[in-house]
């Protein structure tokens, strides 16, 4: 009898253990994965929709440009929608999309749609586009660049924390949250931010087909209603995105009723998915948190 329980213990413990080590190998994978898989929503269609919806940072990003890459590819799709509704991001990613649009556009027409907000980096990525087409209460603009970040000196005083630091150099540590900054390092943070401000204003000055001069009256960080910015030239035409289908398929010369396809992301349907995607968002807020502060073009 003894024997015999012996063994059941065994294989509990054997079956508890292997249920275990695949309940965590599912999260390590949810983990590492992060986000769920993007899918096409058909098999085929003449306009393809990239969806540039949020915060544009490495992690959406990167799918936009993965996706705007797929559909330049893809034989069957004859032009690319980039519908927008995004108040800008990190300034680095937000040229990247802006640099994958206009690869796309050498291989086929691309025009920029505007939903609620396309401001900032979403104005930028805008300006690839043969066309921009905007709704007449779409909030866009706000070009310019921002970068920002807290303190807490005097915080770390009151409660007796204070921070040693060795550096090469005198602006190693700028943006410290320990405490404020010194003129020379603003100054220095002040000549990046402008560096960067030029670099958006070269980007609407050639996306606009305008001098550098005519951009500058409207590069203070003020948005506009897409009617306004239709009126300053900031966009070409006003309407939404049934609008920007047909023209999309007028630029690429498609007759009758144009197909559209665009990608979603697959549902999370099980514990594992909620359980990985909830880590992979987790593990992507930290990242971020520690990467530092960002020069970002963004509408707050």
């Amino acid at each position: 009898m003894a024997r015999k329980r012996d063994i059941v213990i065994a294989v509990v413990i054997g079956v508890s253990f292997i249920l275990a080590m695949g309940f965590f190998g599912l999260m390590f994978i949810g983990l590492m994965s992060g986000d769920a898989d993007f899918e096409f929503a058909s098999f085929g269609g003449d306009i393809g929709i990239v969806e540039v919806f949020g915060v544009i940072d490495e992690s959406s990003g990167r799918k936009w440009i993965e996706q705007i890459d797929k559909y330049a590819k893809s034989s069957s799709i004859e032009a690319i929608i980039i519908h927008i509704n995004s108040g800008g991001g990190g300034a680095a990613i937000s040229q990247e999309v802006y640099d994958a649009i206009l690869r796309a556009r050498r291989e086929k027409p691309v025009v920029a749609a505007m939903a609620s907000v396309a401001a900032s980096g979403g104005y930028m990525i805008a300006c690839a586009a043969d066309r921009i087409i905007a709704n007449p209460s779409t909030l866009t603009g706000s070009i310019g660049v921002i970068i920002s970040f807290h303190t807490a000196g005097e915080l770390l005083d009151k409660i007796g924390i204070g921070t040693e630091t060795i550096k090469s150099g005198e602006l190693k540590d700028v943006l410290t949250y320990s405490r404020s900054m010194e003129e020379d390092e603003r100054l220095m943070m002040r000549n990046v931010v402008m560096d960067t401000y030029e670099q958006f204003v070269d980007v609407v000055a050639e996306g606009r087909g305008m001098e550098k001069d005519e951009v500058y009256p409207f590069a203070d960080g003020a948005v506009f209603t897409g009617l306004q910015a239709y009126n300053h030239g900031l966009v070409d035409t006003i309407g939404g995105l049934d609008e920007a289908i047909n023209l999309a398929a007028d630029l690429a010369g498609i007759s009758g009723e144009p197909v559209v396809v665009r990608q979603y992301e697959r549902k999370r349907v099980t514990l594992f998915d909620m359980l990985g995607g909830l880590l992979g968002e987790v593990r992507s807020a930290v990242n971020q948190e520690f990467s530092g502060p960002q020069l970002m073009y963004l509408y707050k």
